[in-house]
């Protein structure tokens, strides 16, 4: 998932019981990334197998390099860090911050090393602790909600840590499981798909509310949407196989320029992590390589590869505001086990796999709400400088953390990305 959010207004008050409730919560998300972390050696942590891929080191330095940049250095007096090199290495794109180690170079740092990272997020966790025993309540109002982002934004890199560990253990010849200990999933049957229909109208869209939200889903304000359709599950890899068989990616009407150009220059005839093996698909996972189920949703394509299977399949893909509409009309629970691979459908909710299974291409750009401004200082530099050459994704996937989505959330990456958890719903005109 990308990591380029930002935080909502402070909504917590300085009590006891509301500063109990924060630490609780921080204390949860740095516990998960460390058991995330947990199956992986030294050496595992420290490959970064492209630009776009982090060393599951770095997202556990970067994710301390936070809170002790924006809530410890300028709060806590006299807090000191445990290496001042850190403020470079792990500064990800925080132009005010300060200068910054290369993105694409984060492989080549082999010190500090895995035991000097933990000893660093051992550092900053405990100078966290006494901030939330001692600070007083000005400064408790003030950090408050830069600790609430600070936690939200680890949980981006969390899923990040399972995206980029997945791509580089991809590329080693024994395509070695994520967690040994991690069992093989066991779907049944992929049911039928059918199109609910929605009421257009002008409708509401946004965050609203005090519970936390990014900048980037605020403000809320209406739009105008079309009467349209929507399939009750996402597209599933037996109707991806039949794309493929039908000539989807050699067939140039299906597709926008860009991605033709990007098919033909990056060799792609299937989503990513797929093999041809003995007239049949395999599938790198992170529980290891098997045969590709028919059941399950489809996972890692791009952008261009949802548009041009939604032209094939006579449908488009819906608009961001679309889905948000439709999520908002059916009563489907949001909360989910992390798990390792998305799953089959099942079960008779109006729209099935709305969330914990894969993030759901969308056909609108990723452009501010009228009225978006970001937040004053750094720290507002999480989200909107990213508004160009990106598409919006909703939903969420199977290795988003629990509790992390909502029906507002706004994911969104360039359009030929494919290693993120991406896949598609259909849509199509009323």
């Amino acid at each position: 998932m990308t990591t380029t959010s930002n935080a909502s207004r402070p909504r917590l008050a300085s009590t006891a019981e509301l500063r109990a409730e924060l630490l609780a919560t921080y204390r949860r998300v740095r516990a998960l990334t460390e058991a995330l972390a947990c199956p992986l050696s030294p050496e595992d942590q420290t490959v970064q197998s492209m630009p776009d891929v982090s060393p599951t080191k770095w997202h556990r330095a970067h994710t301390t390099w936070f809170f002790e940049t924006f809530v410890l250095t300028p709060h806590v007096a006299g807090y000191e860090s445990p290496d001042s090199a850190y403020a470079y290495l792990f500064n990800s794109y925080y132009e005010q911050v300060g200068e910054r180690h290369p993105r694409a170079e984060r492989g080549l740092l082999s010190r500090p090393s895995v035991g000097e990272v933990g000893a660093y997020r051992r550092h900053v966790d405990a100078a966290m602790d006494e901030m939330f025993a001692t600070a007083d309540d000005d400064v408790f109002a003030c950090v408050a909600h830069i600790v609430e982002t600070g936690c939200h934004h680890e949980q981006q890199h969390q899923e990040l840590l399972l995206m980029d560990i997945k791509h580089v253990l991809s590329c080693n010849p024994l395509a070695p499981r994520y967690d040994v200990r991690a069992p093989f999933g066991v779907h049944g049957g992929a049911r039928d798909a059918r199109f609910v229909s929605f009421d257009g109208g002008p409708v509401e869209v946004g965050h609203h509310g005090d519970a936390f939200s990014f900048d980037n889903e605020t403000p809320r304000h209406p739009v105008l949407v079309e009467p349209f359709r929507l399939a009750d599950r996402l597209v599933t890899v037996g109707e991806w196989k039949a794309f493929i068989a039908d000539g989807g990616y050699t067939e140039p009407t299906l597709w926008l320029s860009d991605g033709w150009a990007t098919v033909h220059s990056q060799g792609w005839i299937a989503p990513l992590y797929w093999h041809a093996d003995d007239g049949d698909w395999t599938v790198f996972t992170l529980e290891g390589r098997r045969r590709v189920d028919d059941a399950e949703p489809v996972v890692h394509v791009s952008h261009y590869e949802a548009d041009a299977f939604a032209r094939w399949a006579g449908a488009r893909l819906p608009t961001e505001f679309e889905w948000e509409h439709a999520a908002g009309q059916c009563d489907t629970a949001r909360e989910h086990e992390l798990h390792l691979h998305p799953r089959a459908a099942n079960g008779s909710s109006t729209l099935a796999q709305l969330d914990g299974e894969v993030w759901q291409w969308t056909a609108s750009a990723y452009l501010p709400y009228p009225r978006f401004a970001p937040a004053a200082g750094a720290i507002g530099e999480y989200n909107g400088k990213f508004m160009s050459n990106q598409m919006v994704l909703r939903g969420g996937a199977c290795i988003t953390p629990p509790g992390h989505t909502r029906t507002t959330y706004r994911n969104f990456f360039p359009p030929s990305a494919r290693w993120a958890f991406s896949g598609v719903r259909l849509a199509a005109d009323a």
